[in-house]
């Protein structure tokens, strides 16, 4: 869908797959990539549409947004979930974000999951 060269960005050096993905070192289906987020679907999806997005930048979780800049690296990634619902048509959709192991988070890289294709349950967990 929305691809872009990236090749001038600096990312971490670390063991970090989600790093990894945003750099093009490893293998995923983007359905989405600007300068400051990539958007990639889920291996494993809980919903007939199931697209991550994340910051380029390694933010670990919500709890590491400390500053004005990790702040705007994750208003990026709600600006491209908007991006991608409109550009596919969903006429709604969950955007969920899970902070430390507790809540679910297996990657500690921040993603939002966007979830759409079917009626959504409430409540959750």
């Amino acid at each position: 869908m929305f691809q872009f060269p990236i090749s001038n960005l600096q990312f971490p050096i670390m063991s970090c797959i989600f790093c990894e993905i945003a750099a093009r070192r490893a293998p995923a289906d983007i359905v989405f990539q600007d300068e400051h987020v990539t958007a990639f679907m889920d291996k494993h999806p809980r919903a007939p549409t199931h697209i991550l997005i994340i910051p380029n930048s390694h933010i670990e979780s919500v709890d590491a947004i400390a500053d004005d800049a990790a702040a705007w690296q994750a208003a990026q990634c709600l600006r491209a979930a908007r991006e991608i619902a409109r550009a596919r048509g969903l006429s709604g959709y969950r955007l969920i974000t899970n902070t430390g192991a507790d809540a679910g988070q297996a990657v500690f890289h921040l993603h939002f999951h966007l979830l759409a294709g079917r009626k959504m349950g409430w409540p959750l967990g």
